[in-house]
């Protein structure tokens, strides 16, 4: 049996139910993991909401740690009683456990906790195609990231910091524009500020990394300099309106690109690759992935409200 999270339409986090489920034994290349801890993202949001569609009725969540309790047919490389996590589809995250597919598992080294990886594994694999495949960022370049006290904007800021760049940071409150700068941040301004203009006078950015979407968008051109980029990865202030090609000509020659997280790992020898350069950083104490917030996954819907109101720092995680 397997307590998970399910909803059979899209809506309010109320829409969230904990069931019990028989799970059956794990197909071939599968194993069945039995979840430690279960990262808690914006994504889930859109998903719920239908913002992302899925399926329905459906699961929930992209990311979780675990141990392999068995293994299907196929499966080698991986032990039963191994620790392994994942963050990506199908979702399914939100559970005491569930079939997943051996491939697409990284091995959590003992040197990590549980707690840690599931705080970092999504944020983590996310800082890590946005500063080093999207936009390969060098040293003394200069970096304005969005949301920088939040879970993948604090992990952005000391990643960033860590290869040289100026890093800045634009944040909601005063509280969170001391954890921006505690996170690597030489300067956050306030998203209410004129913020555009204090920029300009630091020195137009090379690139900016957008999580919010409409309510920032063409501000955020504006910090660039010529021949910028425009990274925008998230929609957290709804949907950025249609772009006219010409807008960035006019703007300087800037670049703009949408990306996500998937398309960056959707190759073993990717996930691979960013995994090892991630855990490395935890690892040496670079990227600091600790839970800020730590939710039952019964009360996953006050975890959703929380997070919606932007009442969380940094990284929150679900304990099944």
């Amino acid at each position: 049996m397997s307590r998970r999270i399910v909803f059979e339409q899209p809506g309010p986090p109320e829409v969230m139910r904990l069931v019990q489920q028989d799970l059956p034994a794990p197909g071939a290349g599968e194993v069945r993991i039995r979840h430690t801890a279960i990262g808690l993202n914006y994504i889930d949001v859109y998903h719920r909401s239908g913002l992302y569609p899925l399926p329905l009725p459906s699961g929930l969540g992209l990311e979780a740690v675990g141990v392999v309790e068995a293994r299907g047919a196929g499966v080698t490389g991986l032990s039963v009683g191994q620790s392994v996590a994942y963050a990506a589809l199908p979702v399914g995250a939100y559970s005491s456990a569930r079939n997943y597919v051996a491939e697409r598992l990284v091995h959590v080294p003992p040197n990590l906790s549980h707690e840690s990886v599931a705080s970092g594994l999504v944020k983590g694999l996310t800082a890590w195609y946005l500063l080093c495949r999207t936009f390969p960022v060098q040293r003394s370049q200069n970096v304005l990231i969005y949301a920088a006290a939040g879970g993948v904007g604090q992990v952005l800021a000391r990643w960033a910091r860590h290869l040289g760049a100026n890093v800045f940071g634009v944040v909601g409150s005063e509280a969170k524009r001391e954890i921006a700068l505690w996170a690597g941040c030489e300067e956050a301004f306030l998203l209410d500020e004129d913020y555009v203009s204090a920029i300009r006078e630091r020195g137009q950015m090379d690139v900016v990394y957008d999580s919010l979407g409409e309510i920032s968008f063409e501000r955020s051109l504006d910090c660039l300099k010529p021949r910028g980029m425009m990274v925008s990865y998230g929609n957290a202030s709804g949907p950025i309106p249609p772009v006219a090609p010409a807008l960035l000509a006019e703007k300087g020659s800037l670049f703009l690109t949408r990306p996500s997280l998937a398309d960056y790992v959707s190759s073993h020898q990717d996930l691979t690759t960013g995994w090892q350069a991630l855990s490395k950083l935890m690892i040496e104490g670079v990227i600091r992935a600790e839970p800020s917030q730590t939710y039952a996954l019964q009360d996953v819907v006050a975890a959703h409200h929380a997070l919606e109101a932007r009442q969380t720092t940094g990284s929150t995680i679900l304990l099944p």
